[in-house]
Protein backbone atom coordinates (compact mmCIF):
# COMPACT_ATOMS: atom_id res chain seq x y z
CA UNK A 1 0.00 0.00 0.00
CA UNK A 2 2.85 2.33 0.82
CA UNK A 3 4.39 1.81 -2.66
CA UNK A 4 1.10 2.65 -4.33
CA UNK A 5 0.84 5.90 -2.33
CA UNK A 6 4.37 6.91 -3.31
CA UNK A 7 3.70 6.11 -6.98
CA UNK A 8 0.42 8.07 -6.92
CA UNK A 9 2.10 11.09 -5.27
CA UNK A 10 4.95 10.95 -7.79
CA UNK A 11 2.49 10.78 -10.70
CA UNK A 12 0.51 13.74 -9.37
CA UNK A 13 3.68 15.78 -8.88
CA UNK A 14 4.83 14.96 -12.42
CA UNK A 15 1.51 16.21 -13.85
CA UNK A 16 1.76 19.50 -11.98
CA UNK A 17 4.32 21.17 -14.20
CA UNK A 18 4.52 24.94 -14.11
CA UNK A 19 4.63 26.87 -17.38
CA UNK A 20 8.04 27.79 -18.73
CA UNK A 21 9.12 31.45 -18.66
CA UNK A 22 8.79 31.44 -22.46
CA UNK A 23 5.19 30.23 -22.23
CA UNK A 24 4.39 32.91 -19.65
CA UNK A 25 6.00 35.61 -21.83
CA UNK A 26 4.06 34.41 -24.88
CA UNK A 27 0.85 34.59 -22.85
CA UNK A 28 1.65 38.21 -21.84
CA UNK A 29 2.28 39.25 -25.44
CA UNK A 30 -0.85 37.53 -26.77
CA UNK A 31 -2.87 39.22 -24.03
CA UNK A 32 -1.40 42.60 -24.99
CA UNK A 33 -2.37 42.06 -28.65
CA UNK A 34 -5.88 41.00 -27.58
CA UNK A 35 -6.27 44.26 -25.61
CA UNK A 36 -4.95 46.17 -28.65
CA UNK A 37 -7.53 44.56 -30.95
CA UNK A 38 -10.31 45.39 -28.47
CA UNK A 39 -9.02 48.99 -28.55
CA UNK A 40 -8.76 48.82 -24.76
CA UNK A 41 -5.71 51.07 -24.54
CA UNK A 42 -5.48 51.20 -20.75
CA UNK A 43 -5.45 47.39 -20.55
CA UNK A 44 -2.88 47.26 -23.35
CA UNK A 45 -0.65 49.83 -21.61
CA UNK A 46 -0.77 47.84 -18.37
CA UNK A 47 1.17 45.03 -20.09
CA UNK A 48 4.15 47.42 -20.01
CA UNK A 49 6.09 48.79 -17.05
CA UNK A 50 5.36 52.45 -16.50
CA UNK A 51 8.07 54.29 -18.46
CA UNK A 52 8.88 51.43 -20.82
CA UNK A 53 11.39 51.97 -23.62
CA UNK A 54 10.09 52.10 -27.19
CA UNK A 55 11.99 52.06 -30.45
CA UNK A 56 9.49 53.00 -33.16
CA UNK A 57 9.98 54.76 -36.50
CA UNK A 58 7.18 57.15 -35.45
CA UNK A 59 9.41 58.37 -32.57
CA UNK A 60 12.64 58.66 -34.57
CA UNK A 61 15.83 56.58 -34.55
CA UNK A 62 16.33 56.30 -30.78
CA UNK A 63 14.54 54.66 -27.87
CA UNK A 64 12.06 56.86 -26.01
CA UNK A 65 10.37 56.24 -22.69
CA UNK A 66 6.60 56.18 -22.54
CA UNK A 67 4.38 56.10 -19.46
CA UNK A 68 1.09 54.25 -19.37
CA UNK A 69 -0.72 57.57 -19.84
CA UNK A 70 1.39 58.43 -22.91
CA UNK A 71 0.74 54.99 -24.42
CA UNK A 72 -3.01 55.48 -23.97
CA UNK A 73 -2.86 58.94 -25.58
CA UNK A 74 -0.83 57.63 -28.55
CA UNK A 75 -3.25 54.80 -29.31
CA UNK A 76 -6.35 56.93 -28.75
CA UNK A 77 -4.97 59.31 -31.39
CA UNK A 78 -4.17 56.40 -33.70
CA UNK A 79 -7.69 55.02 -33.26
CA UNK A 80 -9.19 58.40 -34.14
CA UNK A 81 -7.32 58.21 -37.46
CA UNK A 82 -7.93 54.49 -38.07
CA UNK A 83 -11.11 53.45 -36.20
CA UNK A 84 -10.93 49.81 -37.33
CA UNK A 85 -7.23 49.34 -36.53
CA UNK A 86 -6.37 45.66 -36.08
CA UNK A 87 -3.18 43.62 -35.61
CA UNK A 88 -3.00 40.02 -36.81
CA UNK A 89 -0.14 38.03 -35.27
CA UNK A 90 1.58 35.95 -37.95
CA UNK A 91 4.52 34.52 -35.98
CA UNK A 92 5.40 34.68 -32.30
CA UNK A 93 8.62 33.17 -30.91
CA UNK A 94 9.61 33.38 -27.25
CA UNK A 95 13.16 32.76 -26.06
CA UNK A 96 14.22 33.61 -22.54
CA UNK A 97 12.89 37.04 -21.66
CA UNK A 98 12.45 38.10 -25.29
CA UNK A 99 9.51 37.61 -27.62
CA UNK A 100 9.80 38.21 -31.36
CA UNK A 101 6.52 39.00 -33.08
CA UNK A 102 5.68 39.33 -36.75
CA UNK A 103 2.26 40.86 -37.31
CA UNK A 104 0.22 42.74 -39.88
CA UNK A 105 -1.61 45.95 -39.03
CA UNK A 106 -4.71 46.73 -41.06
CA UNK A 107 -7.21 49.52 -41.03
CA UNK A 108 -9.04 52.20 -42.95
CA UNK A 109 -7.57 55.65 -43.48
CA UNK A 110 -9.62 58.86 -43.19
CA UNK A 111 -10.00 59.00 -46.99
CA UNK A 112 -11.57 55.52 -46.99
CA UNK A 113 -8.51 53.73 -48.38
CA UNK A 114 -7.48 50.59 -46.54
CA UNK A 115 -3.93 49.76 -45.55
CA UNK A 116 -1.94 46.64 -44.71
CA UNK A 117 1.37 47.15 -42.90
CA UNK A 118 3.75 44.27 -42.04
CA UNK A 119 5.48 44.92 -38.71
CA UNK A 120 8.06 43.10 -36.58
CA UNK A 121 8.75 43.71 -32.91
CA UNK A 122 11.22 42.45 -30.34
CA UNK A 123 9.75 42.68 -26.86
CA UNK A 124 11.77 42.29 -23.66
CA UNK A 125 9.86 41.12 -20.59
CA UNK A 126 10.90 41.34 -16.95
CA UNK A 127 8.78 40.36 -13.96
CA UNK A 128 5.69 39.85 -16.12
CA UNK A 129 5.78 43.26 -17.84
CA UNK A 130 7.18 44.49 -21.15
CA UNK A 131 10.15 46.77 -20.43
CA UNK A 132 11.41 47.29 -24.00
CA UNK A 133 9.52 47.31 -27.30
CA UNK A 134 11.60 47.59 -30.48
CA UNK A 135 9.15 47.82 -33.38
CA UNK A 136 10.20 47.84 -37.03
CA UNK A 137 8.15 48.79 -40.08
CA UNK A 138 8.49 50.89 -43.20
CA UNK A 139 6.68 54.15 -42.58
CA UNK A 140 7.91 55.82 -45.78
CA UNK A 141 5.36 56.15 -48.58
CA UNK A 142 6.38 54.57 -51.86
Amino acid sequence: MRRISIVVLWALAACNTSPTPEAENEKIVRSMFAAFNRHHWKAMAEHYVDSAYFLDPAFGPDYVQQTHAEIVIKYNEMQSLFPDLHDEVVTLVASGNRVAVEFVATGTQPDGATFRLPISAMLTIENGKIVRDATYYNNCPM
